[in-house]
């Protein structure tokens, strides 16, 4: 680190800087200097508190059904298929046996299709009854169920107390056939698994690791089950490779398998490495969240490979067939649909627009396919374009009419423009606060690096270490709140600068996660902490639940849309992108989705012009969207002492 005259910066220096704090209210200031802390976590916030409102509605409930639906969908948190999918073989063949509940798709296939039988439960029988069970939620949010032959539900893992349920013969009867079954498929698909695994040979065999542990490190979090068995890469216990378990660690259940001989491999293992493979080829590492939260087996996949392959085939595509259904549901088959599905979702992405629903509470996500934009796409669209066709130099209609304009004379993105040193941070701040009065949002917000002249000569350096070592303060993430959006943080204007630096600061990050993603394989990329950058949409639902961030700074609904950006002959995925976010309300909708898309896909474009002039000699730095403009911008004052940290994040940049 260099000051200002170009001396490099001491060590005592560089640690007086990073002992000041960037918080906004706070800025210039001593970092934890505060006599009380400037806010204490909300004990009703979070997920452990909505499980505590659950099990409480679950137990007032009248009847079984009546809990079971509360507990199925978190109080109206999830869909109740996740959670049912959720429970082992003994849970689900009991609340078949009980209330007729099952996973399986009524009107699926014939061959792939489970009728559940009419539920027999007790409620309402003069029978006397023959076990007496239990339900209850535990603190991971799955249901648990004491089923006959299982002991008591240990009150350690769960959020309250248990609801007894009597069985009847009846019940009881059916439960041993729906139980019988499940084992017979289970057995089946164990030893599919394994012998196909057979077939891959060692050398296949350990491939198919390797990719499932990379899978693990490079996706966000999720959590599967085998029966019991909890396969992670999220906090806590993790038993895969993440955030806690470095690649290699001996207690990753996949890093145990490397070189293992098939016949010491667990039914369990050799379920999971199976299973992720097949979504790993139906779709990328993105796949496995749609089975977060859920059962891990060849039926489950099966079961989701279906959906999907049917969401596909609704969508015309010109000169291609549909995907035709497997002839079994054998991994061989399902492997080639997983590799048909692949192929038929790189023809769908060209005729319409994939999205993922992220229903926040169980952190699971479901791909869609996005009907055509409709009214209120093209008003929210509408109205940001006027509000940019006021203040940018620009003309046109519509969005793409402003975006041809621009194309046609992009120079004037490196001059000054307005208050700001340059137009293209102009372009980002005017359709950022445009986006978030026409959407109706709390904030909205957009990311992008501060010096792509600096980028471009790491590029042309083949600097891969270079980038990989940038640290967050060369991104920049520019948020703006409503007004409005203060009565969720105490009608403050302060917290609510302090909520979007510290979303700003989290968007920093996550340009500067994924950014290595783009580079080519070389040591220094691998080692680099990454994901896999984000290349579609999507919608998430109470969001505010297991991130920290999130419940902090109430981010409720949201909508991401990420989007490339070419730099000098080289495709950035998921380099930018604008976020908008509801603390509370109505979540957004598919149609809000797809403006939002169209206003990041300007935003983008934008930023691919100044990598054209920047590659061609242009300097174009972003300055601007530091603490101290968060500050300014949203309090409309000066911080105290904005002189002791504005010029040094900006010279850091």
């Amino acid at each position: 680190m260099t000051d200002s005259a170009g001396r490099q910066e001491s060590r005592r220096a560089a640690h007086a800087r990073k002992r000041i704090s960037r918080r906004p209210s706070r800025l210039g200031l001593p970092a934890g200097s505060t006599a009380v802390p400037d806010r204490v976590r909300d004990e009703e916030a979070g997920f452990p508190a909505l499980l505590q409102r659950v099990w409480q509605r679950a137990a007032k409930a009248p009847d079984l059904p009546s809990a079971l639906e509360v507990l199925l969908t978190l109080d109206g948190h999830v869909p109740a298929d996740i959670q049912l999918r959720a429970l082992n073989s003994a849970e689900q063949a009991a609340l078949s046996a009980l209330c007729g509940l099952t996973w399986r798709d009524a009107d699926a296939d014939a061959s792939t299709a489970t009728a559940a039988e009419p539920g027999v439960g007790s409620n309402g029988s003069d029978e006397r009854p023959v076990f007496r069970g239990e339900i209850a939620l535990t603190t991971s949010g799955r249901i648990a169920v004491r089923t006959p032959g299982g002991r008591p539900l240990d009150a350690r893992d769960l959020v309250g107390g248990v609801r007894r349920v009597p069985w009847s013969r009846a019940v009881l009867d059916v439960y041993r056939r729906e139980l019988h079954d499940a084992r017979r498929r289970r057995a089946a698909g164990a030893a599919d698994c394994r012998a196909w695994l057979a077939e891959q040979g060692q050398e296949g065999r350990d491939a198919l690791v390797v990719q499932a542990r990379q899978a693990a490190l490079r996706t966000a979090p999720f959590v599967l089950y085998q029966q019991d068995t909890q396969y992670t890469n999220f906090r806590g216990r993790n038993t895969l490779t993440g955030k806690t378990l470095w690649p290699g660690h001996p207690d990753c259940a996949l890093s145990a398998l490397h070189g293992l001989p098939l016949e010491l491999w667990s039914d369990q293992d050799t379920q999971l490495v199976v299973c992720l493979t097949l979504l790993i080829r139906s779709a990328g590492f993105g796949r496995i969240e749609e089975a977060n939260g859920t059962q891990l087996s060849v039926e489950h996949v099966a079961h989701t490979l279906e959906r999907v392959r049917r969401t596909y085939n609704a969508v015309p595509v010109p000169g291609a067939e549909p995907v035709p259904a497997p002839a079994s549901h054998t991994v061989a088959d399902l492997d080639h649909l997983a590799a048909a599905l692949r192929e038929r979702r790189r023809q769908v992405a060209g005729s319409a627009q994939l999205y993922r629903e992220i229903h926040g509470a169980l952190m699971h996500k479901v791909e869609r396919v996005a009907a055509a934009p409709g009214d209120v796409a093209r008003a929210r669209q509408g109205a940001v374009a006027e509000h940019l066709r006021a203040r940018l130099p620009l003309t046109g209609d519509t969005l793409a009419d402003l975006g041809r304009d621009l194309d046609a004379a992009p120079g004037w993105l490196a001059r000054p423009h307005g208050a700001f040193a340059t137009g293209l941070e102009s372009l980002v701040y005017e359709a950022v606060a445009a986006t978030a009065t026409a959407f109706d949002a709390d904030f909205a917000m957009s990311r992008g690096m501060r010096s792509l002249p600096a980028l471009i000569r790491a590029l042309r350096g083949e600097s891969w270490a270079e980038i990989c070592d940038w640290d967050i303060t060369h991104f920049f993430c520019c948020v703006v709140p409503r007004p409005e959006a203060a009565a969720h943080f105490g009608h403050s204007t302060a917290a609510l600068a302090d909520a979007a630096w510290a979303m700003s600061s989290r968007m920093q990050y996550n340009s500067w996660h994924f950014v290595a993603g783009n580079l080519p394989p070389a040591p220094e990329v691998d080692a680099r902490d990454h994901f896999v950058p984000p290349v579609i949409p999507d919608l998430a639902f109470f969001s505010d639940q297991h991130h920290h961030g999130h419940v902090n700074n109430n981010v409720r609904f949201s909508i991401r849309s990420p989007q490339g950006v070419d730099v000098d002959g080289r495709r950035f995925e998921g380099f930018m992108d604008l976020r908008l976010l509801r603390c509370a309300g109505q979540p957004f909708g598919e149609q809000d989705l797809l403006a939002a898309h169209q206003v990041s896909a300007f935003i983008a474009r934008a930023t691919s012009l100044a990598a054209q002039l920047a590659a061609a000699g242009t300097g174009l730095e972003v300055t601007a969207f530091d603490s101290g403009w968060h500050w300014e911008s949203i309090t409309g004052r000066a911080p105290a002492g904005a002189h002791s940290l504005t010029g040094q994040v900006r010279r850091a940049s």
